[in-house]
């Protein structure tokens, strides 16, 4: 994928990056990472980096803060329509649609902020944390890893797809048995790494 976004801006083997995606200043995206249609990413000051395997999808709005940058980690799937400003969600977290996660705020790891969901500045959320609300509140703490962990793979695949030109993945016949296999066998290794 030929890097046409400007000297600062690291593709480091992206899944796929829509046409219509804009990425302006200091960016990263790791391995295996996507973004899709009309979704911006900005950093005019700072910096902001998005992990492996996380998926910005369609309307997302990610830019710096005006004190820090924006952190994305690995596996993390970004819901349409959301808005990350100066903020940190770390590995493993699922941001529902038309959520809003502004400056200072940190989701810790394995968390699920429900779609429109409104954080106020400098809020922390701890791992493993359901997220609703506005403003934003952890309501219950519970085992996310494999939910979350099979949106980020299913939408890696995906990408893989589009970057092939192939935007029917989902309606091949054996898809259905393929994503219900991927579930059962993240749920026994998730269920294996919490009883060790």
């Amino acid at each position: 994928m030929e890097n046409n976004f400007g000297p600062e801006v690291g593709l480091n083997a992206p899944a796929y990056i829509h046409p219509s995606a804009l990425i302006f200043g200091k960016v990263t995206l790791d391995r295996g990472s996507s973004m899709w249609p009309y979704s911006v990413i900005r950093a005019e000051a700072f910096e902001v980096k998005i992990g492996e395997y996380t998926n910005i999808q369609d309307f997302v709005m990610i830019r710096i803060g005006d004190r820090q940058g924006t952190r994305i980690g690995s596996y993390c799937s970004v819901g349409h329509r959301c808005t990350v400003i100066g903020a940190s969600i770390e590995s493993n977290c699922l941001i529902g649609t038309g959520a809003i996660v502004p400056e200072g705020c940190v989701v810790g790891e394995y968390s699920i902020v429900m779609p429109g969901t409104v954080l106020v500045e400098g809020t922390v959320i701890p791992p493993n944390s359901v997220v609703a609300g506005s403003p934003g509140k952890a309501l219950i703490r519970r085992n996310n890893r494999a939910v979350i962990r099979y949106c980020a793979e299913m939408y890696y695949r995906n990408a893989c797809a589009y970057a092939e030109g192939n935007y029917r993945l989902l309606a091949r016949d054996d898809f259905a048995g393929f994503a219900q296999k991927e579930m059962e066998r993240l749920e026994k290794e998730f269920a294996v790494i919490a009883n060790n």
